[in-house]
């Protein structure tokens, strides 16, 4: 086994076979030193590496808060049976679907929470979030294709966020590292990947 291959947080096959590396046909300048080349039709290919080095980054991050104060959004359907997992087997808070502008600025409604960080599956269609988090102080991490701009982010994960596989295998190795991280993995609570990807 190779040194670079014991370094990764799972092996660098099932990156490969869950997508996570492909990005789309546009690439912006701040997803530019993420790439690591293009392909023939057009898709730019993201660093294996470095999606490890930031996945890695962000889940130590999400580890030096409690469950309760963590807040993980994703509008788009591809994210929703990872994150729910996610939220039964963590206790992380998850929105998934539209997020109801407000909750973390107006403190008169019910739904009003204070989420000490915040994780979006996509910087674009979970822009109001974004923005309300920003507006009161709150970093945001978030996953980011090609595609995607850095804006209002404090830490960007490279990565595929439209494919389900890819989306699924970040949360399944977010819920697998804060458990064992935070001391709270057991058997009761043993996380599959199955559970997190769909087929």
């Amino acid at each position: 086994m190779s040194e670079e291959q014991e370094t990764l947080l799972i092996d660098s096959n099932e990156y490969l076979k869950s997508g996570i590396h492909i990005g789309t046909k546009f690439k912006t300048k701040y997803m530019k030193d993420f790439i690591y080349k293009t392909r023939p039709d057009g898709l730019s290919v993201l660093n294996l590496k470095k999606i490890d080095e930031r996945l890695r980054l962000a889940i130590n991050f999400l580890c030096q808060y409690e469950a309760k104060d963590i807040l993980i959004v994703g509008r788009r359907e591809n994210g929703w049976k990872a994150l729910k997992q996610l939220h039964k087997l963590t206790g992380i808070n998850v929105i998934t679907g539209r997020y109801p502008p407000g909750i973390l600025t107006n403190p008169n409604l019910e739904t009003f929470t204070e989420p000490k960080l915040v994780m979006v599956c996509d910087p674009w269609p979970d822009r109001n979030i974004v923005d309300d988090a920003n507006k009161v102080g709150v970093p945001v991490i978030a996953l980011c294709d090609t595609n995607n701009q850095s804006n209002k982010l404090d830490l960007v994960v490279p990565c595929n966020n439209k494919g389900k596989k890819s989306v699924g295998l970040v949360f399944y190795l977010v819920a697998k590292e804060f458990l064992q991280k935070k001391g709270l993995a057991t058997e009761e609570n043993k996380v599959t990947m199955e559970d997190f990807i769909e087929e």
